[in-house]
């Protein structure tokens, strides 16, 4: 009996540690495609990078062309302890400089370090693997020409069982996927076009979706509000059932993402300014396709 109940427990071992290994794609995943810099700069801004990779100039974000020092700094506090945000700059020890391409995909894609090792989702790669590869190449590209950062921040201060690192590995197998979130009924090209742009690099669920107790989105409450993941209050429910967007026009969305002025002429605030001067950097038709896909997805009250 003694025998077969620790032959249960060195299985049960191994089978937790299959559970949580890291899953990495391969060369032989990447498509043909040749990395252009320009397109990767639509891909910085609508992923929001300098948002929380700049650099902080006493203490506050980065402005101006500070926004393209991605030396990292910065903390985000969080019911899991702290997270600090890296360096990743172009330098070849310091930041990302050194990655080949296969390495950025897997930190973008799976979530996994160059080492192997995974990354907390505290990086928001459970919404960029929802992007298409060619924009995480074309990616990897702008951030070459960046100026290079010295520097590294300190490690994350997470409580048990959080800082288990190893354990994100079972967190992946339920919340990482490269699936889109919402089926759209019926959807147009510029429809589509807005749902890889909102679910993809501009992680809006990060923000507006409620987790469960694993940190986990919950897609039934898809874009349907959530408590300020950096500080009190809520961030609002951007679905047309929302107190406020329901009554604002597809227009009125998309001046918003340029301007930072609402239909009443009221200002952003809080953490969406930075948002919104990170749309501001986009196309017309960008913003009036992320403006399509936020009439098209299903009212949460």
């Amino acid at each position: 009996m003694r025998r077969i109940f620790v032959a249960l427990i060195v299985l049960a071992a191994l089978a937790g540690w299959w559970i949580t290994a890291p899953s990495t794609l391969s060369a032989d995943d990447l498509p043909d495609h040749v990395p252009d810099a320009v397109a990767g700069e639509r891909i910085f801004w609508a992923g929001g990078c300098a948002s929380c990779h700049a650099t902080p100039v006493d203490g506050k974000r980065a402005k101006g062309d500070d926004k393209l020092l991605l030396g990292g700094g910065m903390e985000l506090d969080s019911p899991y302890g702290v997270f600090r945000v890296p360096n990743i700059s172009p330098h070849q020890s310091d930041g990302i400089g050194a990655w080949s391409a296969l390495d950025f995909v897997n930190a973008m894609q799976r979530g996994v370090s160059p080492v192997g090792e995974h990354y907390y989702p505290s990086f928001p790669y459970a919404s960029y693997a929802k992007m298409p590869i060619e924009d995480v190449l074309d990616l990897k590209a702008y951030l070459d020409t960046l100026p290079a950062v010295s520097g590294t921040t300190a490690d994350h201060e997470l409580g048990f069982p959080w800082s288990l690192r190893r354990g994100v590995g079972a967190w992946k197998r339920v919340y990482l996927g490269e699936d889109a979130v919402i089926e759209l009924e019926s959807p147009d090209d510029l429809a589509l076009h807005g749902q890889q742009l909102v679910e993809g690099a501009g992680h809006c669920g990060e923000c507006h979706t409620p987790r469960d107790r694993l940190g986990g989105l919950l897609a039934d409450r898809w874009l349907g509000g959530a408590p300020d993941p950096e500080g009190s209050g809520r961030v609002p429910n951007i679905t047309p059932g929302g107190k406020t967007i329901s009554e604002w026009s597809a227009s009125d969305i998309e001046y918003y993402l340029e301007s930072g002025f609402t239909p009443d002429f009221d200002t952003v605030g809080g953490t969406m300014v930075a948002v919104q001067e990170n749309m501001a950097m986009l196309t017309a038709q960008d913003r009036k396709a992320i403006a399509a896909y936020l009439k098209a997805i299903p009212a949460i009250e």
